[in-house]
């Protein structure tokens, strides 16, 4: 890989300790989402607190993103990390003085006080999510940024596989105590490694489009987004990929863990995250070719049509391979949408826009995580139980009981989005962003950065 002179030691240094961050929020975020159910056996739990992380990404991303463009890379990264920091070792206080019978009552005020304390430390890691890709523009020549990102998605998976064993363990072996410490013990670590880090900055330019503007300027945003065509209905198709994927979100693990105990499903999503570290890995040594939307759009359809088929059985067996070829297919969709976004939007603006895309990204799934657990509880899981008129009408084959309403609702889910994503494959946005993408020159490649 090919990068700016004297900065691949730099890219490689952020890789790591980025993925150890993120180890560490993931574990956190996984953890607790184990331990609730667990705790208080509640589906209805579980979807909040997919719903909270998702409502508090979207409300923060925009802010978030102008805190990467506004201040010196490093600064945002360590004020990441910190904050974090300080949110869970809040909570450990918290779990430490809070009795444990508390914690099994789903309408207990201090179970969901310890909740945010926890979903806050890992919302503060997305600066550095939305920090990465920014950094990849900034460290790596144009041609390469795509293999790059591919690095990118392997790092992730590394992230995925180790916090599954993690979670999975550490909350059988004792609850959420041995998780919170080690939070504590790899944030300080990675706050004290990256003071160590010169990261470079690339001077502001002045180019009229006031790409180079202060603070958040959501309007200037939208005026750069809307001057590429077919960059906002990108935005929109991935929000509504987003609204369908927080039906996934909510109901994966109540419904794996009504299949195997915990300890297994820790375990199975170790092993499952090898995929995105494989895919990521392809991606690094082969790139994503000359026309990243059209990938971005057809990766979609097969995502879809995993969630659509490994329901249909009533095994953990099918879900592990379905889920397995998801996260193998992941990172093309993640590395050809940060491709896109890199090539045609200016990089002192990708902060906000990277930031911008998040919050409207991930607008959608909070409804749909808070709606789809309640729905899910008191509509499909009676339906598909004992006496159900699904049951009835199609229980003979497809199976009843609580696990087979959730996966209902996975393959009702799959069909929307199959359709959905076709139809985008036959827009005139489509064909008019992926023109552009395959057109455009670098953006905004401006002179070599100074290190700071």
């Amino acid at each position: 890989m090919t990068a700016i002179t004297g900065h691949v030691r730099t890219f490689y240094q952020l890789l790591i300790n980025t993925g150890l961050v993120s180890v560490i929020n993931f574990s956190v975020w996984f953890a607790v989402t184990f331990w609730t159910y667990l705790q208080t056996k509640s589906v209805f739990a579980t979807g909040v607190i997919s719903g909270i992380f998702l409502v508090l990404t979207a409300l923060t991303g925009i802010w978030f993103g102008s805190l990467v463009d506004g201040h010196r890379k490093k600064n945002a990264l360590q004020g990441s990390a910190l904050a974090s920091l300080v949110m869970y070792a809040a909570a450990l206080a918290l779990y430490l003085v809070v009795p444990e019978e508390a914690f099994h009552d789903p309408a207990d005020a201090r179970l969901w006080g310890f909740v945010l304390l926890l979903m806050f430390g890992v919302i503060a890691g997305n600066i550095r999510t939305i920090a990465l890709p920014t950094m990849v523009t900034l460290l790596i020549d144009e041609d390469r940024r795509d293999r790059a990102n591919g690095l990118v998605g392997t790092v992730s998976g590394t992230t995925f596989l180790v916090t599954s064993v993690i979670s999975g363990v550490l909350v059988a072996f004792d609850g959420m105590f041995s998780i919170l410490v080690l939070a504590l013990v790899v944030l300080g670590l990675s706050i004290v490694h990256l003071a160590f880090v010169p990261i470079p900055e690339r001077p502001a330019a002045h180019d009229g489009d006031g790409a180079s503007a202060p603070g958040i300027d959501l309007r200037g945003t939208l005026r750069i987004i809307g001057r590429v065509p077919g960059l906002t209905a990108l935005i929109l198709f991935s929000t509504f990929n987003n609204f369908l994927g927080g039906v996934f979100m909510a109901l994966a693990d109540a419904y794996g863990l009504s299949l195997v105990s915990v300890q297994t499903w820790g375990l199975l999503w170790g092993v499952i995250s090898t995929g995105f570290i494989i895919g990521g890995l392809a991606i690094a040594r082969t790139g994503l070719g000359s026309r990243p939307v059209r990938l971005l759009l057809l990766i979609n359809v097969a995502l879809w049509a995993i969630i659509l088929i490994f329901p249909l059985w009533a095994s953990i067996i099918p879900m592990a391979v379905g889920m397995y070829l998801y996260m193998l297919l992941m990172p093309y969709a993640e590395a050809a949408e940060q491709t896109i976004l890199q090539r045609v939007v200016p990089y002192e603006r990708q902060g906000r826009v990277f930031g911008l895309a998040q919050s409207v990204e991930q607008a959608a799934s909070p409804l749909t995580a808070f709606l789809i657990s309640p729905i899910t509880q008191f509509v499909f899981i009676p339906f598909m139980s004992d006496g159900g008129a699904g049951a009835d009408a199609i229980g003979s084959w497809f199976g009843t009981g609580p696990d087979r309403g959730m996966a209902l609702v996975f393959v009702l889910t799959g069909v929307i989005g199959i359709i959905a994503t076709t139809a985008a494959l036959a827009s005139r946005p489509y064909r008019a962003l992926s023109r552009r993408v395959s057109e455009e020159s670098p953006s905004t490649e401006a002179e070599e950065p100074a290190t700071a």
